[in-house]
């Protein structure tokens, strides 16, 4: 493989389907028919290679990972995977909301200048 080769940037993704059910499972410590009950639950959807067969990526796995955590601690699998639904969508939140107080705070300045819109009307 040269430098040169597309799978170079792939490796470093992780969105890149890079591996397959089997390895994917044995990486968990996990059971193909786990990973199967969480894709049913739709915590994640694997890639579908040519010839059909499920591929994950890193970021499926650390999905995956969390899920089991909560399997392993007594939670259902379907609840594991709603909980971690849930704290996926709290942590973007939380992600967009630190990029408006940035935002607000970078215009901060501006703000309460009474330059809005009324400003000086009254």
């Amino acid at each position: 493989m040269t430098a040169d080769s597309p799978l170079n940037g792939r490796l470093d993704d992780d969105d890149y389907p890079a591996y397959t059910m089997g390895r994917a499972a044995e990486m968990l410590g996990t059971t193909p028919g786990f990973l199967r009950a969480i894709g049913e639950a739709r915590l994640i959807t694997p890639l579908r290679s040519e010839g059909g067969h499920r591929r994950y990526s890193r970021y499926q796995l650390r999905i995956a990972a969390r899920a089991r955590e909560l399997v392993d601690q007594g939670t259902p699998t379907e609840a594991a995977c709603r909980i971690v639904i849930l704290e996926d969508q709290l942590q973007e939140a939380q992600r967009i909301n630190a990029e408006y107080r940035r935002a607000a705070h970078e215009a901060g300045s501006g703000a309460g200048s009474g330059t809005g819109p009324g400003a000086g009307s009254g």
